[in-house]
């Protein structure tokens, strides 16, 4: 089924994970992505456990959906190729610095000026026209910018950095709503746009959502930092037989909490009484709160808060998420025979859309598996494909 972004075609110059994840998320919805390589390939298609080189583990999710185009755009041919792409482009995602794009021919105005109605989406480390424009960026430095390492160290003693590619993933949402924002200007005004998505910008915005708290206020002793989660008492709830994750947050969850659990002494205490009471005695709550949960199993805590209407469910591990009943049951986790690296395992898009339902996208693609296909598909000749490939300016898979 062809889904909701049918009809759309997305050029995707990106490389790592920020953009290849917005490109991703864009392809499963039904968009039409060419993933233009460099001659080496994205660095992903080397992360993890791999068959056939070229095809790690981490690729095999996020390339897929995608058709594969191999363009060592350093050759005057392949730039003229990929101009002969972008004359019938919907967007074009490019994480590259702005004088790498500029050297290369690839720059925004370069490539609206060949097609109006381009929308161009650069995902760079920092907005353009302050100290650190320019300035590589990876999902470390960005954690460690944007506040989350010292979050971290505030709870653990050090900075650390969240183990994810937190940044990265984060800011690849924010490409694909920039890339989905500007194609709907398009529509109603007729004209392309040009988009900078900055990684510092978008991961500090993230950051003080709740963080900015009382800073918010010029005033004196207004700092930053919300209470609730600045604690290292906040964390799964240690059962007599696991682990549950439990949030009493009201008023009233707090009083069915000690109900149900037979704590009356603690009903009447102030420190419970209300948010802002929980918010100045966050570490007292919270140990009280672990050290009742320590007496009873997993599943009489899930039952019991159940009762209560208190939000609570057991802990996942990462073995346990591959097994997640629900998510069995939601079809998130889809087994396909991949032509080349066999029986693989992937998730699904996370998104229902009644309207448009849409299928399991295409497979991650082999390094140019498609670059005759797109070339020709662009208008090139058959005589100018074969050039392109002999010269080296363009490569098929092997």
């Amino acid at each position: 089924m062809a889904g909701p972004l049918a009809g759309l075609r997305i050029l995707d110059l990106t490389t790592v994970i920020m953009g290849p994840y917005a490109s991703m998320l864009l392809a499963d919805m039904g968009a039409e992505v060419i993933k233009v390589e460099s001659p080496d390939g994205d660095t992903t298609r080397q992360a993890g456990r791999a068959k056939h080189p070229g095809m790690g583990a981490v690729f095999l999710t996020i390339g897929r959906g995608k058709r594969s185009l191999v363009l060592d755009l350093k050759q005057p041919a392949a730039l003229d190729a990929l101009l002969r792409l972008v004359d019938g482009a919907d967007a074009v995602l490019v994480n590259m610095r702005a004088d790498a794009a500029e050297r290369l021919g690839i720059a925004w105005p370069a490539l609206a000026a060949r097609n109006p109605r381009l929308v161009y989406v650069s995902a760079q480390g920092f907005l353009s026209g302050g100290p650190y424009s320019g300035e590589p960026a990876y999902d470390d430095m960005i954690q460690g910018l944007s506040g989350v390492a010292d979050i971290l160290g505030r709870l653990f003693g050090e900075p650390a950095y969240v183990p994810m590619i937190y940044a990265d993933k984060t800011m690849g949402l924010m490409v694909a709503l920039a890339t989905m924002t500007a194609l709907y200007r398009r529509e109603r005004t007729g004209c392309g746009e040009f988009v900078e998505v900055p990684m510092f910008e978008g991961m500090a915005a993230f950051t003080l959502v709740e963080h900015l708290y009382d800073a918010t206020f010029e005033a004196p002793g207004a700092v930053p930092g919300y209470p609730r989660v600045l604690t290292r008492e906040r964390r799964p709830y240690r059962t007599s037989d696991g682990y549950v994750c439990a949030l009493p947050y009201t008023d009233r969850h707090f009083r069915r909490f000690f109900e149900v659990c037979g704590r009356a002494e603690f009903i009447g205490d102030a420190r419970f009484a209300s948010i802002p009471a929980r918010l100045a005695n966050i570490e007292f709550v919270y140990a009280t709160i672990a050290a009742i949960i320590r007496e009873r199993s997993t599943d009489e805590w899930i039952a019991l808060m159940r009762e209560a209407d208190i939000p609570c469910m057991r802990m996942n591990s990462l073995d346990d998420l591959l097994e997640d009943r629900h998510l069995a049951a939601v079809g998130f986790f889809r087994r396909e025979e991949h032509p080349t690296e066999g029986p693989i395992r992937h998730y699904a898009t996370p998104l229902r859309f009644a309207g448009a339902p849409f299928d399991v996208p295409r497979p991650a693609p082999r390094l140019g598996e498609h670059s005759a296909q797109v070339l020709a598909e662009a208008g090139l000749s058959r005589a100018e494909i074969d050039a392109l490939f002999a010269s080296g300016a363009a490569r098929a898979a092997g």
